[in-house]
């Protein structure tokens, strides 16, 4: 079940929500546990027992950290959790791409796994680790209540794609969050923006780029359209995905933080991995990065620091050689910043750091997509021009205008100006309510609507 789907926004959701608020604050938890779980055995039953495994595993090895913190145990309890929700995160994304490259190497016909892998098993894996973790170096406390454990793991506003939700940074929500009509508000806004980003702009964006990679009429011009196309779809995909989850969030009481900070008007690709995906690049930082030295230890080591990273971010991204190379692509990038180049972009002209920053990217999800770059090594002598590319830019330039313009934050400015402030303010649920219809029309529809982080 996603969000961008009828089953979610008319059914599943307006029965939790009012559930949850007829329900005494004492059984608010109790809800959100039942309604994550039937959210995720909705989309992946038989994978059920496995989230409820990992969550076990999490309650009793966080006890057994506390109960024995400050001592060799305390570290061996969490070696054993990690290697074990690792481990199995290993196993269901990874070992069929470990079987194909073995057979490769040597020429062996091992069989493949017939396994699928489960929806968000990458995010709420992380979520436990950070928690053991945590709770290891006593920043955090240690939940005693295996259902409340439970409902943040399972949580399913951000089960599927994330952000990355740190116990910390929610702990004391779990008993004391306030629901109030502004949050609501402030929550139902959210979550429509969002909807439009994914229904209105990366799907339609989607539609135009699968129709390139179906195309026998390629030219320059068309593979630049496909190229910007591919690039604002994975953004708004995923920080609409990300909004609408931040917008449930907060109809539940919960503060999410942010995970995109419009990443497109970065002037460098380190500003860039602040601004995109911020609680996966943060995790990494926090959880992998500091623990293996950062740069505080000699320049091999660092060196070797940032490729582990950016290899494993690769990786996470997904059991295929483009994701690695993707990840290693930019560890290569922030490796260069941070030797020399990083000092001489700050002397640059504003104009020339973003567009080296947006040819970067717009190769980097070239990449990431593999299908589509592979069409366009080979394609040979291609036309700069091609009365296809003619026709498709003229059908789609104003969705592509509106998504340039509405991944920087020009409107979110103009909007919020002194001047006109008062008029957005009265004439905003007008818009929302506009909005909405409109994504639910599309919907409706049975427009091309697919979600590219499902399965992470």
């Amino acid at each position: 079940m996603v969000f961008s789907s009828i089953t979610f926004l008319f059914y599943f959701l307006p029965v939790v929500l009012i559930i949850y608020y007829i329900m005494p604050n004492k059984y608010k938890n109790l809800v959100l546990l039942i309604a994550s779980f039937i959210f995720y055995f909705f989309g992946e039953p038989k994978y059920i027992l496995l989230m409820a495994f990992s969550i076990a595993i999490a309650y009793i090895f966080g006890r057994l950290i506390c109960k024995y913190q400050k001592t060799k145990y305390s570290k061996i309890f969490l070696i054993i959790a990690i290697t074990i929700i690792v481990g199995l995160l290993a196993y269901f994304k990874y070992a069929n791409f470990i079987i194909k490259n073995i057979n490769l190497l040597l020429n062996n016909k091992i069989d493949f796994i017939n396994i699928a892998l489960p929806i968000g098993i990458s995010f709420y894996t992380f979520q436990i680790i950070s928690y053991l973790v945590d709770v290891y170096k006593g920043q955090a406390k240690e939940q005693k209540n295996i259902l409340k454990l439970a409902m943040y793991i399972s949580l399913f506003p951000q089960l599927i794609a994330g952000p990355i939700v740190r116990y910390t940074s929610i702990q004391d929500q779990i008993d004391n969050r306030t629901h109030t009509v502004e949050k609501f508000a402030l929550g139902v806004r959210r979550f429509i923006i969002g909807l439009s980003k994914k229904v209105l702009l990366a799907n339609v964006l989607g539609e135009l780029a699968t129709t390139f990679l179906k195309s026998n009429d390629i030219s320059v011009l068309y593979c630049l359209i496909y190229a910007i196309s591919i690039t604002l779809q994975i953004y708004f995909d995923f920080s609409g995905y990300s909004d609408m989850a931040i917008g449930l969030g907060k109809m539940f009481g919960f503060e999410f933080l942010e995970n995109f900070n419009y990443p497109y008007i970065a002037k460098s690709i380190t500003e860039f991995w602040r601004r995109w995906h911020i609680s996966l690049s943060t995790w990494f930082r926090d959880y992998l990065y500091i623990p293996l030295g950062g740069n505080r230890t000699s320049k091999l080591k660092w060196l070797r620091n940032i490729i582990i990273v950016w290899l494993l971010t690769g990786l996470w991204h997904g059991a295929e050689w483009n994701f690695i190379i993707w990840g290693l692509y930019f560890g290569i990038f922030l490796i260069i910043e941070k030797l020399f180049l990083g000092k001489h972009l700050e002397n640059f002209p504003k104009i020339v750091s973003h567009i080296y920053v947006l040819i970067v990217v717009i190769i980097s999800f070239l990449i990431f997509n593999s299908e589509g770059i592979t069409k366009i090594m080979q394609s040979r002598n291609m036309p700069f021009i091609s009365q296809e590319a003619i026709y498709y830019l003229k059908s789609y330039i104003i969705v592509i205008l509106i998504g340039i313009v509405s991944a920087t934050p020009l409107l979110k400015n103009i909007i919020t100006s002194t001047k006109l402030k008062k008029l957005s303010n009265t004439l905003e649920p007008i818009v929302l309510v506009v909005l909405m219809l409109t994504c639910t029309s599309y919907i409706v529809d049975g427009s091309f609507n697919p979600f590219l982080y499902f399965r992470f």
